[in-house]
């Protein structure tokens, strides 16, 4: 199995069909951006042994609630921890735990973009 399949493998268990429209919204703009997500992010990093999905998408969330400014992958990695089996209390409890590491302001971004997520259950 090459990267490639191992990461679209990956990203279909953890994403289902909003990681794979992702991909598909780079193929005009930038192919390989798609490629090297797939590959790196999903074949090697997503494929390694010692967290599961729930746990490596908590990790996630965390991270870009942390970042700022990355409120559309945020969105993505919502949907992909519903997925994966994480209820949305779970995902709140997830940000009020970075507060105070990274902010109210950060907090309040990612809560507002759960909102949006959840309004759609």
């Amino acid at each position: 199995m090459t990267r490639y399949e191992k990461g679209l493998e990956q990203l279909k268990k953890i994403d289902g069909k909003t990681g794979e429209e992702v991909i598909n919204s780079l193929k005009q703009i930038s192919p390989d951006l798609g490629q090297y997500i797939v590959e790196f992010a999903f074949g090697d990093i997503y494929s390694r042994k010692g967290l599961s999905l729930a746990e490596r998408e908590m990790i996630t969330l965390s991270s870009l609630l942390t970042v700022g400014g990355c409120e559309p992958q945020l969105k993505v990695h919502i949907q992909a921890a519903l997925h994966v089996g994480i209820s949305p209390e779970k995902i709140i409890e997830i940000f009020l735990q970075c507060i105070p590491y990274t902010g109210f302001p950060k907090v309040l971004n990612a809560v507002f973009t759960a909102q949006q997520i959840f309004s759609t259950l």
